[in-house]
């Protein structure tokens, strides 16, 4: 289950970023307390998630575009540096007293374009810390270690900022960037060869735009973790109206709630991690999207606090579980010339279309309420997965020609590429064989 961390640098990614992440989501929850403290208003949260998300969507391609020509390593570590110094940024602010809705929103925005640029390199990345084999299990790792740090960041949050205000997350988050920073400068990198194409930027970022749309496979999880992304996860956005004014929980009931949906994901990350083939996660990814949805619904009907609590722990499961069999899938499918501009894509779908959601149910949620917004979501997510079973089982034989593509380029063990084979002939042959 921990192979990964037989690699050195992944083993130092993997520690700074356990730290450096526990002091984002005590951001992130410290940042959605204070924008409601000081407005009030559903539609600015939701208006603060869209500035935070949408550069993401707009820039990730020139974000895919770098990491692929350039050192993904050294674009990390620049990431990360300038993420540290916006924390500390709305720290200053924040502890001063002087800081008002539309810094919050700058600086926000300002971390998504950073974003824009971390993601595609940082996805990239885990492939050059291990080799194929354990890629699956990186990815994983890396997932588990981001939901650990849910489970504790927001609870630590939520006790910081009724005792001690928001400013005090912020400056805490920026002194943790310290930690994945050092790991980082410690590592020992290979260098990678860059292919030296005649084409332009635009025309670079075009033909990883193309390549998803003609690869069914890679088209297909990608839309479904958009609906999802729009429909579904925006609930993160209200939930301190769910905290407040439903559950009557105040922030240290923010923390827990989200703190609970850290919990299952993190179980999800572990059921993942055990794994040690991509045999059967077109099945993970459709299953988990429809019990994401189901959970919104009846987490939207709750009004005890026990209850929503434990209706959180499926939903946090059922989304990372399509998060990570996603992305696994992709990177098992992508060649690495191609890796950084097809991440680029899966953060668009992933961050990029979030932005959109949030500020559809801010909106919906001034209009209608936060309840009835959450349950139309849950249910748009349901309908999306039964949409996606439906194409997937077309698609199967091309996701496994495109894996064992890859592993012959990556020199993966004959006997496992023996094993893909096996079940791409059987298929050819009539076969029934799981996928």
């Amino acid at each position: 289950m921990f192979r990964a961390l037989g690699h050195r640098n992944y083993r130092l990614f993997f520690t700074g970023q356990l730290i450096s992440v526990v002091g984002t989501w005590m951001q992130n929850i410290a940042q959605l307390w204070l924008v409601y403290r000081l407005t009030g208003s559903a539609l600015l949260l939701g208006l603060v998630g869209f500035a935070g998300q949408i550069p993401v969507f707009i820039f990730a391609p020139v974000g895919g575009l770098f990491a692929d020509r350039h050192s993904r390593h050294r674009i990390v570590i620049a990431t990360q540096t300038a993420s540290m110094l916006l924390a500390l940024i709305l720290a200053a602010l924040t502890l001063m007293r002087q800081v008002r809705v539309w810094e919050v929103l700058v600086l926000a925005a300002l971390l998504g374009l950073v974003n824009a640029f971390d993601i595609p390199a940082r996805q990239s990345f885990i492939i050059e810390m291990v080799n194929s084999e354990d890629l699956i299990n990186a990815i994983a790792l890396n997932s588990a270690m981001f939901n650990g740090a849910r489970i504790l960041g927001p609870a630590v949050a939520g006790v910081m900022v009724a005792a001690i205000g928001e400013g005090w997350c912020f400056f805490s988050n920026g002194v943790s960037y310290i930690a994945v920073i050092a790991g980082l400068l410690l590592m020992h990198v290979a260098p990678r060869e860059y292919a030296h194409r005649a084409i332009s930027g635009l025309e670079s970022v075009i033909e990883g735009f193309r390549f998803v749309l003609r690869t069914g496979p890679i088209c297909a999880l990608l839309l479904l973790l958009g609906v999802v992304s729009v429909t579904g996860m925006p609930y993160a956005v209200l939930m301190p109206i769910f905290a407040d004014r439903i559950l009557h929980g105040g922030p240290r009931g923010l923390g827990v709630l989200m703190g609970a949906t850290g919990v299952g994901a993190l179980a999800a990350t572990l059921t993942l991690a055990a794994r040690r083939d991509v045999r059967g996660l077109g099945r993970w990814v459709l299953y988990a999207s429809s019990g994401f949805g189901a959970s919104l619904i009846l987490f939207s009907f709750s009004r005890s606090f026990p209850l929503s609590v434990l209706l959180l722990l499926p939903a946090g499961y059922c989304m990372l579980l399509q998060m990570s069999s996603s992305n696994t899938l992709i990177q098992t499918m992508v060649p690495d010339e191609l890796r950084g501009r097809v991440m680029a894509v899966y953060s668009m779908m992933f961050m990029g279309m979030a932005p959109f959601g949030a500020l559809l149910a801010g909106a919906m949620a001034h209009r209608f309420g936060a309840p009835v917004t959450v349950a139309l979501g849950g249910a748009v997510c349901i309908v999306g997965s039964l949409v996606f079973g439906s194409k997937w089982r077309a698609l199967r034989g091309e996701a496994r020609q495109l894996i064992v593509a890859q592993g012959m380029r990556s020199g993966e063990p004959a006997e496992e590429m023996t094993g893909q084979m096996d079940a791409l002939s059987n298929r050819k042959a009539g076969t029934p064989e799981p996928s």
